[in-house]
C-alpha cells in the first residue's frame, strides 16, 4: 500500500508539471529562433538530483523555518496548481523543469518533515551565501537571519547520506549534483551596505574557494556528475536597477542593465570556471560541468519579444514596485498589503524584482538543459524544433 501511494504521488507530480509545461509552452517561434528538444535529457538516465543554493532554487526550506514569509502565501505560486510552496516565483523554478526533463518528480526540501527523498533532495535555502555568517561578520558585512550557507547545506547532505546509506554511497552513480547558483547574496549584501565594487571583487577568490571545497566534498561522497551554475546578471534585476538607479547613461549596457554589477559577476563566473577546469583535471572519474546561467539569461533577454514576453517590461517586476520606471521601491515587497501584481505574469521575465516568473524559468531551463546535454556526454547531438 505504501508503494502504491508513493507511485501515485510521483505520477501526480509529473502530471502537474506536464500540465504546466503545456500551459506555459513558448509561442510559435520565428524561423531564426529555435528551442531545443530537451526531453532527450532523459537519455542521461539520472536517478536522483541533489540541489544546493539560494532562493533561485529553494523549493521550501526557507518557509519551513519561517512559515510567515511572503513566499508562503499568494500571489506567490498563483500560476501553478501547487499554490504557494515557498518557491520565490509565481510558479515552478528552473530546478523543477530540469527535474521534469530528467524524469524526476519535484524535489522535496530537506527540512520538510517526513518527506519522500527517493529521487533526491533540495538543500537550497533562500538568502543563503557561500561564505558563512561568521566570515561575513568578520569582514564587516552584517547579515540578518539564520546561517544557511553552502557549508551548512553540505553538512545537511552529509547527515542525510549517513542516515540513508551509512557509509555506502555507491548508489550515487546515477545522481546529479547541482551546486548553485550560489554567491549572489555574498555580493549584494555588502553592496547594499555601501561597500564598493572593488570590495565585492576582492571577495571573489574566497567565495569561489568555498564552492570549490563543496565540489570536493560531494565528489568525495561518490558524485560522478556535478553541475556548477554561474551567477545570473545581477545588474539586470529590477530591485538592483531601482536601488542603484543612475543618471549616468554610460552606467548601463545595451539591455539597460547596470554594467558594474554585471562586471563583478562576470569576474566571479570566470574565476569559478578556472577552478572547475582544475577540478576536472584532478578528478577524471567525474564529470564536472559549468552551467552558464549568465549568458542563458542574456539570451532570454535579447529574445524576449520572440519568446512571448513584453519586451518593454523586460526589466520590470510583475509583483511589486521594482524596475527602471519606478522612482523608488515600495516599503512592502511582493506579498505585502496593497502591493500591485500584474495581470499576466507570463508576459514578464521578472516576478518580484529579484526572482523570475515561471514562464522565464521554463524558457531558461530549456536553454540550460540544451547547453548541459553534450557536456554530460549523454547524447551526441541536441535536436531543435
Amino acid at each position: 500500500m505504501v508503494l502504491a501511494v508513493s507511485s501515485t504521488k510521483v505520477v501526480l507530480q509529473l502530471w502537474i508539471i506536464i500540465c504546466q509545461l503545456c500551459l506555459h509552452a513558448a509561442p510559435a517561434m520565428p524561423s531564426d529562433l529555435k528551442l531545443p528538444d530537451i526531453h532527450i535529457f532523459r537519455s542521461c538516465k539520472i536517478g536522483r538530483i541533489y540541489q544546493f543554493g539560494a532562493s533561485f532554487s529553494d523549493t521550501g526550506n526557507d518557509v519551513v523555518q519561517d512559515p510567515m514569509l511572503a513566499s508562503s502565501r499568494l500571489p506567490y505560486g498563483e500560476s501553478t496548481f501547487l499554490g504557494p510552496t515557498g518557491r520565490y516565483s509565481d510558479g515552478l523554478l528552473v530546478i523543477d523543469y530540469i527535474g521534469n526533463t530528467a524524469g524526476i518528480p519535484l524535489l522535496n526540501p530537506y527540512l520538510k518533515n517526513d518527506a519522500d527523498f527517493t529521487h533526491g533532495v533540495n538543500f537550497a535555502v533562500s538568502g543563503a551565501t557561500a561564505l558563512s555568517t561568521e566570515t561575513l561578520a568578520e569582514k564587516g558585512f552584517g547579515r540578518d537571519g539564520t546561517d544557511n550557507s553552502l557549508g551548512v547545506q553540505v553538512e545537511w547532505m552529509s547527515n542525510h547520506f549517513a542516515s540513508q546509506y551509512n557509509t555506502n554511497t555507491s548508489t550515487l552513480h546515477d545522481s546529479l549534483f547541482i551546486l548553485g547558483e550560489i554567491g549572489t547574496n555574498d555580493y549584494t549584501s555588502p553592496l547594499r551596505q555601501g561597500k564598493t565594487f572593488s570590495d565585492a571583487r576582492n571577495m571573489v577568490p574566497e567565495v569561489t574557494e568555498i564552492i570549490e571545497n563543496a565540489i570536493r566534498r560531494v565528489i568525495g561522497f561518490g558524485a560522478s556528475q556535478v553541475i556548477i551554475p554561474g551567477i545570473l546578471p545581477l545588474g539586470c534585476l529590477p530591485a538592483i536597477l531601482t536601488t542603484f538607479k543612475s543618471n549616468d547613461t554610460s552606467a548601463y549596457d545595451e539591455y539597460g542593465c547596470l554594467k558594474e554589477f554585471n562586471d563583478v559577476i562576470t569576474f566571479h563566473n570566470d574565476y569559478l570556471q578556472r577552478k572547475i577546469i582544475m577540478l576536472q583535471q584532478e578528478n577524471p572519474q567525474a564529470t564536472i560541468v559549468y552551467s552558464d546561467y549568465f549568458n542563458g539569461f542574456k539570451w532570454l533577454l535579447s529574445n524576449a519579444h520572440q519568446l512571448g514576453f513584453d519586451a518593454t517590461s523586460a526589466l520590470e517586476g510583475c509583483c511589486g514596485n521594482d524596475g527602471p520606471s519606478h522612482i523608488d521601491s515600495s516599503t512592502d515587497g511582493c506579498g505585502g498589503s496593497n502591493v500591485p501584481v500584474c495581470s499576466n505574469p507570463d508576459r514578464y521575465i521578472n516576478w518580484d524584482g529579484v526572482h523570475f516568473t515561471q514562464k522565464a524559468h521554463s524558457v531558461l531551463a530549456s536553454w540550460v538543459v540544451a547547453d548541459l546535454i553534450p557536456k554530460l556526454n549523454c547524447v551526441a547531438e541536441v535536436k531543435y524544433y
